[in-house]
């Protein structure tokens, strides 16, 4: 493959051809298209690539090239085709791919439009919550018009991400990022060890990861979730257990589906069959977030419950919103969790819900605990998940 180079499209890495066939007009058109074939890859990674390969259609996609750079920038995928050929015996298979590209522009002439859009989480505490968001890392010139966000910057596994408060709700943010740089910081989900595109995708429901460079999630042998926070230099682990009624503990899934999968924002959802009925466990992660958000939902009302796997001395403010830590621990951080329900704190950390079918609640750790950044402390995550927005990004030509 080093031989050929490599055509990174979005968040997929392939084989570069020695040639593209381009055409002017109204608008650039580029169409190149080559083969991924069990003779370089496993065939596991020949599939994933084949499933990611046909999620692109429609998507607006940073396209960077090895040796032909002068083609690097922004396209929209126009249409996709892939055609898969498994030889007899399953130890041969290819997929020979087209992609037919309009091209948006380059990095220098093309802004990155981000739109906030729906309604901030509505809750009985009578909070507004807080307007966030956080490009890539490697972005520049983030202009807002003319009131200017504050920032701050969060320093997790692929780098220093810039987080913007504040951001006006009267201005769509609009920023440069080079193409190559655009999926630093993003969000990930792996199943079974291959990072997916889009959301049309078989999905393991014992190994997978959700990932943002600064939250963590996986699942865990001796609890429902373990979600990890990416401080000083490492990963540092709590386990959580998941309750689907008063006393059963969520250990194991039936089925995982991918609701929403973009560079700024993944969203899953874990089935669980309550024989009769079943339990839906959604989590959302969102880039530069250092909390995931969660959502449970189940047809028939009982007590939902989220709490440490090991207790934890822990404290909430006497309006509630969420709990935490009272103390520091090991690794100088605080546990956090918090909901915009009107949840009772339980007693190990963590909250619960009585006589409810849904419960919405978000995972993370206060970074620094009693001596966190500005930007950290437990009110202002509280603040940023009643305020988290959908984000839609386009690109504009400046």
């Amino acid at each position: 493959m080093s031989d050929f180079g490599t055509i990174t499209v979005g968040r997929i890495a392939l084989r570069e051809v020695f040639s593209v066939q381009e055409s002017g007009g109204d608008s650039r058109k580029l169409s190149v298209d080559g083969q991924e074939a069990s003779t370089d890859l496993t065939r596991a990674q020949v599939m994933a690539r084949h499933d990611s390969l046909l999620a692109l259609e429609g998507t607006v996609v940073p396209v960077t090239f090895t040796n032909k750079t002068e083609c690097n920038g922004y396209y929209t995928v126009e249409s996709v085709g892939a055609d898969l050929t498994e030889w007899p015996g399953g130890t041969t298979v290819k997929t020979d791919w087209k992609l037919s590209l309009t091209r948006l522009g380059t990095q220098g002439e093309t802004d990155l439009q981000t739109r906030l859009t729906g309604a901030r989480r509505s809750n009985p505490y009578n909070l507004a919550g807080e307007r966030w968001h956080a490009p890539p890392i490697g972005h520049y010139g983030y202009y807002t018009g003319s009131t200017n966000p504050t920032s701050m910057t969060r320093t997790g596994e692929d780098g220093a991400i810039t987080v913007y408060r504040a951001v006006p709700s009267t201005f769509s943010p609009r920023w440069g990022c080079a193409a190559g740089d655009y999926m630093r910081g993003r969000v990930q989900f792996r199943s079974a060890g291959s990072e997916l595109t889009g959301v049309d995708q078989e999905c393991s429901t014992t190994v997978w990861q959700l990932s943002n460079g600064l939250v963590n999630v996986v699942p865990s042998a001796s609890a429902s979730l373990d979600v990890q926070a990416y401080t000083g230099g490492a990963w540092r682990s709590k386990l959580w257990r998941v309750f689907s009624d008063t006393s059963t503990e969520v250990t194991s899934w039936d089925a995982v589906t991918l609701l929403h999968n973009e560079p700024e924002a993944v969203c899953v959802r874990f089935t669980k069959s309550l024989n009769p009925g079943r339990l839906h466990l959604d989590l959302t992660l969102r880039r530069g977030s250092r909390f995931v958000e969660g959502y449970l939902h189940r047809g028939t009302a009982d007590t939902l419950t989220v709490r440490l796997a090991t207790m934890e001395n822990n404290t909430a403010p006497a309006s509630g919103e969420y709990v935490t830590a009272s103390g520091n621990d090991a690794a100088g951080n605080r546990f956090i969790i918090g909901s915009a329900s009107n949840f009772t704190p339980h007693a190990s950390g963590g909250l619960s819900l009585a006589a409810t079918t849904r419960l919405d609640f978000f995972l993370g750790a206060v970074a620094g605990g009693g001596t966190a950044a500005a930007g950290d402390t437990a009110p202002v995550l509280r603040d940023q998940y009643l305020g988290a927005l959908p984000e839609r990004i386009y690109g504009v030509r400046r």
